[in-house]
């Protein structure tokens, strides 16, 4: 099995997420079910149905969350020593060469992804990218509107 990398804030995400799956949804399943089957008929009750079907749901989470974090290698960013270059759970500033604008991303798991909050994957085309870059190197990005060029500002392990 291939390891899973993953941030230590992601992998106590899944944890939580995990523990709220285990403890709260699985029993809140439960009871929407005993409550269906109460009702008499279950081939034509669509409230057992539903609970059934969110069972599976609930349960197939359970064991992909468990399967990421037995597959995890958790990286703490804060102990990378990666002499100034861009790998997993750096924190990178860039700037757009034809507009200027500047964006901070850190590189992060798939599961942990949320460009809102400036986390990208590390399997996305721009972090793919941007690896093994350092301050004052040129990212070239393939874009669905063409190629994209950026410049590294900075690389922070925070």
């Amino acid at each position: 099995m291939a390891t899973i990398p993953l941030t230590v804030r992601g992998a106590e995400k899944l944890k939580e997420e995990l523990a709220r799956l285990k403890n709260v949804e699985r029993h809140a399943v439960i009871q929407a079910i005993a409550e269906a089957r109460a009702q008499g008929d279950l081939s034509e009750n669509a409230e057992y149905e539903a609970a059934k079907d969110k069972q599976g749901f609930v349960e197939g989470r359970i064991l992909e969350i468990e399967s990421k974090l037995a597959a995890a290698q958790i990286i703490d960013p804060s102990t990378i020593d990666a002499e100034g270059r861009v790998v997993f759970g750096s924190t990178v500033d860039l700037e757009d060469e034809d507009s200027g604008a500047k964006v901070t991303y850190q590189i992060v798991g798939d599961d942990e992804a949320d460009l809102k909050q400036g986390l990208i994957s590390i399997s996305s085309p721009i972090a793919r990218a941007l690896i093994g870059k350092a301050a004052g190197d040129i990212a070239e990005v393939q874009a669905p509107g063409g190629i994209k060029s950026y410049e590294v500002i900075a690389v922070r392990y925070t």
